[in-house]
C-alpha cells in the first residue's frame, strides 16, 4: 500500500467540520434548512472517496457511520454520513437538541482499499482494517487502535469480534483483511 497523501488545507478542514455541524442541526430542525450542503470551497472536495462521520460526547462515543468507497462527491458524502452518524447509528438513539452542543466531531477521509497482503505489515495509528468472512464484515479505522492503547494482534483480533468472528479469525486464509488509511481531524 503506498502512503495515502490526500492534502487538505485548514480551509478546507473548517469546512468540512461546519458542514457537519449544519448536517446535524438540520437533522433535527429540518425546516431550518440549508437543505443540502453548501458548495465546497475547492474542486478537491469534490473527489470521490469514502469517509467517516465520528460523534463523541465527554469523550464517549455517540455514533459513527461512514462509507468505505467513495460512491459520490466527498463534501456530499461528509453530509450524509453525518446525519447517518446522528441518527441511524443502530448502536445509539437519535441525537436529541440536548445533545447537540455537546457533540465533538471528527472526519476522517479514506484512501482506497486493498488487500492486506501480510498482517504482520500492519502499523497502528496508520492502517484501519476490514476483515470478513461468511458474508460478515467489520470495520475499524486507524485512530481505534490508538485510542484504546491496543498491539498489532489486539486490532486484528477486535476487528474480528467487530465482524462477528472468532478472535482468531484474522490467521485464517478464508478471511479477507482489507486495509486502508485515513486522514483524520
Amino acid at each position: 500500500m503506498s502512503d495515502f497523501r490526500f492534502e487538505i488545507t485548514d480551509e478546507e478542514k473548517a469546512y468540512l467540520k461546519e458542514l457537519v455541524v449544519q448536517s446535524v442541526s438540520f437533522g433535527l430542525n429540518p425546516s431550518d434548512g440549508p437543505f443540502g450542503p453548501p458548495e465546497p470551497p475547492t474542486e478537491k472536495l469534490r473527489e470521490q472517496l469514502g469517509a467517516f462521520v465520528t460523534l463523541k460526547i465527554g469523550g464517549h462515543l455517540r455514533g459513527c457511520i461512514g462509507n468505505v468507497q467513495g460512491s459520490g462527491e466527498l463534501f456530499r458524502t461528509v453530509w450524509d454520513m453525518a446525519q447517518n452518524a446522528a441518527f441511524r447509528d443502530p448502536r445509539f438513539p437519535p441525537v436529541t437538541e440536548h445533545d447537540f452542543d455537546a457533540l465533538d466531531y471528527e472526519i476522517s477521509i479514506l484512501s482506497p482499499i486493498d488487500v492486506c497482503p501480510d498482517p504482520e505489515l500492519v502499523e497502528i495509528g496508520r492502517h484501519g482494517l476490514i476483515m470478513s468472512r461468511d458474508g460478515r464484515s467489520g470495520l475499524l479505522l486507524p485512530q481505534v487502535p490508538v485510542e484504546w492503547k491496543w498491539d498489532r494482534e489486539t486490532f486484528l483480533a477486535q476487528t474480528c469480534v467487530k465482524a462477528g468472528l472468532d478472535r482468531d479469525a484474522w490467521k485464517d486464509p478464508a478471511t479477507t483483511i482489507l486495509w486502508f488509511e485515513a486522514v483524520v481531524f
